[in-house]
């Protein structure tokens, strides 16, 4: 069985990234053929300063393995150097409906109310999505809550590649959403999703923050007037994402945490958070300040996975050539 995930390599990765994606990984990768990409292609839907996406791309890439993803059992490579993302994405998307891309409700959003400025890449990069994960076959892809309509579309194009072509050459990969902060909110509104875009720096903790920084940020995060701490989404949506973090970190339940804090008030209960945040982040930033510092060793796990990865996609996109009719040379 093979999984199939990714980040995209713009801005500095958070605790939302870890806890949504990376700390899954580091579990599944002991019992599945695993493939992580570094999603430069994806990052460029939006304009990037080139000196800042090389940087954080290798930020990406020393957060997988100083968060616990091993080299030697995970591919890891960045997404541009496998041509086939980018030449599947194509084919398909000439199987792709305007209709099912109208529907994608990512784009409405991060285009906004400007839409006639937002690049064709931001569009249609469901499709290179979908390309990711069908030109390694893949079987489960790791998403989060927001990225299930993504995973739905690119079963749609499978179908409809199958049924174009008359086979059943594309398997339908399956979501795999595990972990109690599966979508971790800002620290400064607990209504919108942590974002490496948001303005504020203190609405998110960042993989690279030391532990005096992330204490300062848990201590400031926005909670409400109401002295009890119990979990209400709806709401008390900013104290629900701190109790979220804190079951995620401690690996406890909601209820086990609320119970624990009872008869103490909010100082006590982020004071709590902010040290077993720390406790679990520091270590991963102080590696990946360790790894940033050895980029020949990063750039080698990449050329490393690039290989690989390049040995699946290949096969993969060739065998679609011919099942499409183009003459492979």
């Amino acid at each position: 069985m093979r999984i199939l995930s990714g980040i995209q390599t713009s801005g500095s990765l958070h605790l939302g990234n870890y806890l949504g994606s990376i700390k899954n990984w580091v579990e599944l990768q002991h019992n599945y053929e695993t493939f992580l990409f570094l999603a430069d292609l994806h990052s460029i839907t939006v304009s990037q300063d080139p000196v800042k996406l090389r940087r954080s791309t290798l930020e990406v890439a020393a957060a997988y393995i100083a968060s616990g993803i091993d080299p030697d059992r995970s591919i890891i490579f960045n997404q541009s150097s496998v041509s086939a993302h980018a030449e599947l994405s194509w084919i398909l998307g000439c199987l792709t409906s305007m209709g099912w891309m109208n529907r994608m409700t990512q784009f409405k959003d991060k285009a906004g109310k400007d839409k006639e400025k937002a690049s064709l890449g931001l569009y249609s990069y469901p499709v290179l999505m979908a390309a990711d994960i069908l030109v390694y076959k893949a079987d489960i892809v790791p998403v989060g809550d927001d990225q299930k309509q993504h995973l739905e579309l690119t079963r749609n194009i499978a179908e409809d590649f199958n049924r174009h072509t008359g086979t059943n050459y594309f398997k339908l990969p399956e979501p795999y959403i595990a972990g109690t902060a599966t979508r971790v909110m800002s620290l400064r509104d607990g209504k919108s999703k942590m974002s490496k875009s948001d303005p504020s720096d203190n609405s998110r903790i960042n993989l690279l923050d030391d532990q005096d920084t992330i204490i300062k940020k848990v201590r400031k995060a926005t909670s409400d007037s109401i002295a009890a701490i119990y979990f209400d989404k709806e709401n008390r949506p900013e104290v629900s994402n701190l109790l979220n973090i804190f079951a995620s970190l401690s690996e406890q339940k909601i209820e086990t945490i609320v119970a624990n804090y009872e008869s103490k008030g909010f100082s006590e209960f982020k004071s709590d958070l902010a040290e077993l945040i720390s406790h679990k982040i520091s270590p991963i930033s102080d590696k990946m300040h360790d790894l940033l510092r050895n980029e020949d060793y990063l750039l080698e796990i990449m050329q490393k996975g690039t290989i690989k990865a390049n040995e699946v996609a290949n096969k993969t996109y060739r065998e679609v050539k011919e099942l499409m009719g183009f003459v492979c040379l």
